[in-house]
């Protein structure tokens, strides 16, 4: 694991400081906090860990969570005493998920790209300091990350997120660099320096490129999707076995394809630009 790898999976699962706002309600953003624990995987969680990811008490965590339990948004086991995410969350995200028409026109191409090219093809957004994959294709050939719908990836050291960021502007760029430094400092100057090198990428190439940053063993190339309308700013990510995937064959072969791919996409949306 890079040094930049370890800081940015730790910024990714931090929560940010409590605004001074007096429309600020505490007791929602923790009981938000307790569901957004179970996004790193876990399908599983008992209050102590939920404490842990949080931060809270572990008093005041088991009254968060037997409060959302009682409204469906977990699912207590009774033998292991730890939760679920209950129905009530998967409604909600269907919910989100439906009025992404961008899915649906985006996942026969997005399918056709990985099958070309045995690699592993995802649409992202941003969740906070991560990216949440909203769809993912893959080749049946493909050895790649078990990575799907639902996934987190860190957004400072990864294509999709450096992607999503060149497209997302200065503003957000200085948010996650900031972010970093007041989580440690010893590799903020790393993640600026690895967000500065995907600008650059971004205007040369016009794609960002993650060679190993995150994960040694994985190669990828990413494009930002900006549709409008309703639509959040997303990004566009291919990405496969290092072994497999140079960095040569990802630029020279598949990179004209994903930018051909993104511009399909926005002009099947409507939003050409």
């Amino acid at each position: 694991m890079t040094i930049a790898q370890s800081s940015s999976e730790t910024l990714q699962r931090t929560k940010g400081p409590e605004p001074d706002d007096r429309h600020f309600v505490t007791a929602l953003a923790r009981g938000l906090e307790v569901l957004a624990s179970f996004k790193g995987g876990d399908s599983a969680l008992g209050n102590q860990e939920i404490a842990r990811h949080c931060g809270l008490p572990k008093s005041t965590v088991s009254r968060l969570t037997a409060t959302l339990a009682r409204l469906g948004y977990l699912r207590l086991d009774e033998d292991t005493g730890k939760y679920h995410l209950g129905v009530a969350t998967l409604a909600l995200g269907a919910g989100m998920l439906a009025k992404l028409d961008v899915r649906q026109i985006a996942k026969p191409g997005m399918q056709k790209l990985a099958s070309a090219f045995d690699g592993l093809v995802a649409l992202g957004a941003r969740d906070r300091f991560s990216m949440l994959y909203l769809e993912a294709c893959r080749s049946p050939a493909a050895l790649t990350l078990n990575l799907h719908i639902g996934s987190h990836v860190p957004i400072a050291v990864t294509a999709i997120g450096r992607a999503y960021l060149a497209e997302a502007g200065p503003s957000e760029q200085r948010e996650v660099i900031e972010r970093a430094r007041e989580l440690d400092v010893g590799t903020a100057d790393a993640i600026g320096r690895g967000i500065a090198q995907a600008l650059e990428d971004y205007d040369t190439l016009g794609c960002a490129c993650c060679f190993g940053d995150w994960n040694p063993d994985v190669h990828s190339i990413a494009v930002g999707l900006r549709l409008g309308g309703n639509q959040p700013l997303m990004a566009l990510n291919f990405g496969g076995p290092a072994f497999r995937m140079s960095r040569e064959y990802l630029l020279n072969e598949v990179r004209p394809r994903l930018l051909d791919l993104a511009s399909e996409i926005k002009e099947q949306t409507g939003f050409p630009g």
